[in-house]
Formats: C-alpha cells, sequence, structure tokens
C-alpha cells in the first residue's frame, strides 16, 4: 500500500484526497516547467492555509504520486498508475477525491478512470489550468497568479468533490460534466473544454452507495486482474485514421499496416456522421482486421453528434464489424477500447463488453427523450 503526503488541513479523519501530476496547473518559472512533487506540495499546503476558510474549502489530504509528467507524454502505462493508485486509496476506505493533471490528456485520463471504475460510488473530480496557478513574475516568493483559472477551477473541484456525487467528472471553467462526454475544444482560452450533462454508461452504472460486501467483491476482482492490466499496458496500442479526401486505398494500406499486429483499438474518424469512402479492398481489409482480433470503431470528425448508419456512405462498413461510436467522444472512445484491451483477454469478450455497454447507452437515451 502506498504511502499518503500527510498535509492535513483540518483534523477531518476522511479528508478530501488530491493527486497532484503536474501540468501546466504546478508549472512555475521562466521558462515554465512543473514544479516536482517535494517542491509543490508544501506551497499548496500555505496557500490551502491562507485561503481555505475565506474560500469555504473541504479539508485535504495528499495522495503520494510519484508520476509528475507532461500530459502529452501520457500513455496506457501512466493510466494504469492512475487507476492503480485510485484503487489502493478507494480500498483503504476513501471514495472523494481530486486529480489534477495537464489538459492536453485530461479528457482522456478522465474517460479512462470512468470505465475503470464503474460500479463503484467513487467520487472523482479530474481537473487542472490553462495558466499556472504561481505568478512567475513574482520569483522572490511563491504567490497566486490573480490573472490564473487554476484557483477557480481547483476550488470547484474541492467543492464538487465535497458533495460527495458518484461517479467521474471533469470540472472546468465554472461548469463540470460527466468524464466520458468531455472533449477539449480550445487550446488556449480559459473556457477549454465542454461536456453534456446526457451521459450514458458509465455514468449512469455508478452507485449512490455500495454495500460492504459488494464493494469487497468488486475490490477482489479488480485485484484479481491488476497484475495482467500492468502487463498488458505495456503493449496495447489504440490508432487513430483520419480520413481525407483521398483515394481509399489510403485508408486500406493504413489498415493493413495494422492487421499483422496484436490485436488492439482502431479509431476511423469519418466525415459528418460517420462516412468512410468505400472500396471492396478497404472493405476486405476491416473484415481482416475482425477476424484477426482488432476492434474497429468509427467515429465523427465533427465535435458533436456522433455518428449514425443513416447515410449508404457509412453505413456499408457496419457489415464488415466496424463498432459505430455513437455519440462517444474520441477520447470516450479511446479510454473504452484502451480499458477493454486491458481488463479482458479475449477479442470475443472485449466485443462483448463494448456491445453491452452500447446497449445500456441506447437505452438510458431513450429514456432521456
Amino acid at each position: 500500500m502506498r504511502s499518503r503526503t500527510a498535509l492535513l488541513l483540518h483534523s477531518d479523519s476522511n479528508p478530501i484526497q488530491v493527486i497532484y501530476a503536474g501540468g501546466t496547473f504546478g508549472s512555475y518559472g521562466k521558462p515554465l516547467a512543473p514544479l516536482s512533487t517535494a517542491e509543490f506540495l508544501p506551497v499548496m499546503q500555505v496557500l490551502l492555509a491562507e485561503h481555505e476558510s475565506a474560500a469555504n474549502l473541504p479539508a485535504i489530504s495528499w495522495l503520494d504520486n510519484p508520476l509528475i509528467k507532461d500530459s502529452s507524454q501520457l500513455n496506457a502505462c501512466d493510466f494504469v498508475h492512475f487507476y492503480t493508485l485510485l484503487l489502493e486509496s478507494y480500498a483503504a476506505g476513501h471514495r472523494q477525491f481530486v486529480l489534477i493533471t495537464g489538459t492536453d490528456t485530461l479528457s482522456y485520463l478522465g474517460a479512462f478512470l470512468a470505465e475503470a471504475f464503474a460500479g463503484t460510488d467513487l467520487c472523482l473530480i479530474v481537473t487542472g489550468s490553462m495558466s499556472p496557478l504561481l505568478d512567475s513574475e513574482m520569483l522572490e516568493s511563491y504567490s497566486i497568479n490573480a490573472n490564473s483559472d487554476a484557483w477557480d477551477n481547483l476550488s470547484d473541484a474541492l467543492r464538487l468533490a465535497a458533495a460527495g456525487e458518484s461517479g467521474v467528472k471533469i470540472s472546468f471553467g465554472g461548469e463540470s460534466w460527466a468524464a466520458q462526454t468531455v472533449q477539449k475544444i480550445h487550446s488556449h482560452d480559459f473556457m477549454a473544454f465542454t461536456g453534456h450533462t446526457r451521459a450514458a454508461y458509465p455514468a449512469n452504472s455508478y452507485l449512490k452507495a455500495l454495500p460492504a460486501t459488494r464493494k469487497q467483491h468488486w475490490l477482489d476482482d479488480q485485484h484479481a486482474v491488476l497484475e495482467a492490466i500492468q502487463t498488458r499496458a505495456e503493449h496495447s496500442r489504440v490508432h487513430a485514421l483520419y480520413c481525407l479526401p483521398n483515394d481509399p486505398e489510403v485508408l486500406c494500406t493504413q489498415i493493413q499496416a495494422l492487421i499483422s499486429q496484436p490485436p488492439c483499438g482502431i479509431i476511423l474518424l469519418g466525415f459528418g456522421a460517420g462516412n468512410i469512402p468505400y472500396s471492396s479492398a478497404l472493405a476486405a481489409a476491416l473484415q481482416s482486421a475482425y477476424d484477426c482480433g482488432h476492434m474497429i470503431v468509427c467515429a465523427s470528425q465533427c465535435p458533436f453528434g456522433g455518428v449514425s448508419d443513416n447515410y449508404a456512405a457509412g453505413s456499408w462498413q457496419y457489415e464488415y464489424q466496424v463498432i459505430a461510436g455513437g455519440r462517444l467522444t474520441i477520447p470516450a472512445i479511446y479510454a473504452r477500447l484502451l480499458w477493454l484491451l486491458l481488463r479482458y483477454a479475449t477479442a470475443a469478450r472485449r466485443r462483448q463488453r463494448w456491445m453491452h455497454t452500447i446497449s445500456k447507452t441506447q437505452t438510458t437515451i431513450s429514456k432521456h427523450r
């Protein structure tokens, strides 16, 4: 079991567990670079102690996290690292968490953790910032950057975690959404993310309260496969193939290059509602990829709306075992593919679980119409 950095700001027996993972939020100096945990956490302790009464912030404790990394460099093994860190703390009796990370892959990591903790009562809020928390114009002492979004984002995330609603959410720019609906839509504006509230599975699979026996069964299941998950993370891959106005042979060649590799996830980024250029060779390549254990999911290049089979230009691919991504965002599709690759050993089992989640998603959406 990992030790926890003892930086309690109150005497509460079970404060919110906060994970600092670097990113813009903790960057400082000229040029900007993320502060190490050893440097950043004591500074945060002082700043939070100075502001927590006025801001009415809840009690926190810092989970010991050695992985401080630019979020653009995160990979499957890193995602599993954060899953394991949260799993251990959840098993120890904690259920309310805030994760501070970089914005490049924030939506991907949030969606992945939403998949991994589906079926629990865990409450996790993922946040970050577009501007550093600390003012680099004042190098003689650490002070909060008044022009940054970091403090507000952290405060909002802590309050959401204190409310304790089960599920994984992303909090950013004064709003919050279910993690698997979120995508980054701006490269530098403070309102960098958006999402929606009509989230289906896995958001609807979180429980308000998890009985002790059921929680232990879930934990036993996770620990039984944890070593396998960590091992598979070293070689699991999800590829994205972006459709452009090219001859179908270009896409065909890309898929054929992946067929001989170990089973992986492939996201086809189609036009509009998921339209893909047709050729008999491309159709054969899609079928061959399926036969070799790969999972291919069609997504839309459009930020909103998702895919459908209304157009012949897109529906043909589903006859060759391509899975429709529905309204899922690209980060959510990536996260689900990665989790299935890590969690299940066979292609048949992974596909079965995907189709089960799609069925739950469609049922939930129909209930809200």
